[in-house]
C-alpha cells in the first residue's frame, strides 16, 4: 500500500495537533496507560460510549475525568448505587403552581460527557433507563422526546472483582458500548513514578491546571473527517470475517452482531486518524478488535471454567484469518 496515493485525501492537521495535545496533558498526570488513552480518544472521535473496567485504585475515574476536562463541553458525573432510580438519572416532571402545569426537570444525563461511576451498582430498572439515551441519543418522558446535545458520550466504570451489591449488565446494554477498556495494574517502574509524583504533590496541581483542547463543535467536525477516511474493500471484508468467525467458534456461546462489525470499522478509522493516516490498515483493525469484541461475546461454560479469556479467543480467531496486505 503506497502512502503517497492517499496523502492529500484528508487534511488531518488539526486532528493530529489536538490528539498530541490531549496525550501530552494526560501523559503528564497519568503514568503509563498509553493504550487506554488511545482508546478513549478513539472512542470520542468514533462517537462511541466506553466502558472502563479495572480494580479499585488504578485511576479509572481520574482518567475519565481528565478526558472530560480536556474537552470544553458540559460534564456530568453520576455515582450509581443500588437505590438509584431512573428519575435520578433522566429527570422528572415537577408541578409548577404558577403555570399550573408539569415541567420536565432534566437529570444529570443531559450533558455532553457523562461519567457513570460503578455502573454495575444500579438495579435493572435504572440500567434500562440508559438504553434509549445511549442508542437513540434521546429521552422520552411523558410522551415528549428530548434530544441530547451533540457530542454525547457515556464513560462508565466498573469493578470486575467485587460482586456484592452489584448487578450484571445485560448483553443488550453492553452491546451499546463501543469499547470495553481494561485498565491493568502498573508495572513496578510505573508505580515508582506514581508514588514519586504523589509525594512531590504534583498530581492535584496538574489536574487543576488542565485546560480544554477541543470545543464541542471541533469534535463534531473531527468526527466527520474520521467517518470519511478511506477503507479498502479487502479491509472491510477482513472486519466482517473476524466477526463472522466469532459466531462459528466452538469456544464461543454468543458471537458478535453486525453492530460489532460497524464498531470495529469506525474504531479502526479513529485509530488510523490518531496515527496521522487517512486510510485504515489491518493493524488498526487488529488494534481495536479485542476492545470492541471482548464484551460482546460470551464464552462457553467449559471454556470459562478453564479460565480462558475472551481476548485469548479473539487473538486465536485473528491468527487463523489471512491478513490482507
Amino acid at each position: 500500500m503506497e502512502n503517497e496515493d492517499f496523502e492529500q485525501r484528508t487534511d488531518l492537521g488539526q486532528l493530529s495537533a489536538a490528539v498530541e495535545q490531549i496525550k501530552a496533558t494526560l501523559g503528564s498526570i497519568i503514568v503509563g496507560q498509553q493504550h487506554v488513552i488511545n482508546l478513549l480518544i478513539a472512542g470520542i472521535l468514533a462517537d462511541g460510549h466506553i466502558l472502563i473496567e479495572g480494580v479499585p485504585g488504578v485511576a479509572k475515574t481520574l482518567t475519565a475525568k481528565l478526558i472530560a476536562r480536556a474537552v470544553d463541553v458540559q460534564y456530568s458525573r453520576i455515582q450509581f448505587t443500588p437505590d438509584l432510580m431512573p428519575s435520578d438519572v433522566l429527570g422528572t416532571s415537577v408541578f409548577n403552581p404558577q403555570s399550573t402545569a408539569f415541567e420536565f426537570k432534566r437529570g444529570p444525563v443531559f450533558g455532553n460527557i457523562i461519567l457513570i461511576d460503578e455502573i454495575n451498582r444500579a438495579p435493572a430498572k435504572t440500567q434500562s433507563a440508559l438504553f434509549e439515551v445511549m442508542e437513540e441519543r434521546q429521552v422520552t418522558m411523558d410522551s415528549h422526546t428530548y434530544k441530547m446535545a451533540e457530542p454525547f458520550i457515556v464513560l462508565a466504570t466498573q469493578n470486575p472483582v467485587e460482586q456484592e451489591g452489584t448487578y450484571r449488565l445485560p448483553e443488550a446494554q453492553l452491546d451499546r458500548f463501543l469499547f470495553k477498556v481494561e485498565i491493568k495494574y502498573p508495572t513496578l517502574e510505573e508505580e515508582i513514578a506514581i508514588v514519586t509524583q504523589q509525594h512531590q504533590q504534583k498530581t492535584v496541581e496538574q489536574v487543576a491546571d488542565v485546560t480544554p483542547v477541543l470545543k464541542g463543535a471541533d469534535i463534531i467536525a473531527l468526527r466527520k473527517q474520521v467517518r470519511e477516511l478511506y477503507v479498502e474493500p479487502k479491509i472491510l471484508a477482513f472486519i466482517a470475517q473476524i466477526v463472522h468467525e466469532t459466531r462459528n467458534n466452538r469456544s464461543i456461546y454468543l458471537g458478535g452482531s453486525p453492530r460489532a462489525s460497524l464498531a470495529i470499522a469506525n474504531a479502526a478509522k479513529a485509530i488510523a486518524a490518531i496515527n496521522g493516516r487517512d486510510f485504515v490498515t489491518p493493524d488498526d483493525v487488529i488494534y481495536v478488535a479485542a476492545p470492541v469484541l471482548r464484551h460482546r461475546i460470551m464464552l462457553t461454560p467449559d471454556k470459562e471454567m478453564e479460565g480462558v479469556l475472551p481476548d485469548d479467543v479473539i487473538a486465536q480467531i485473528i491468527q487463523k484469518i489471512e491478513i490482507p496486505r
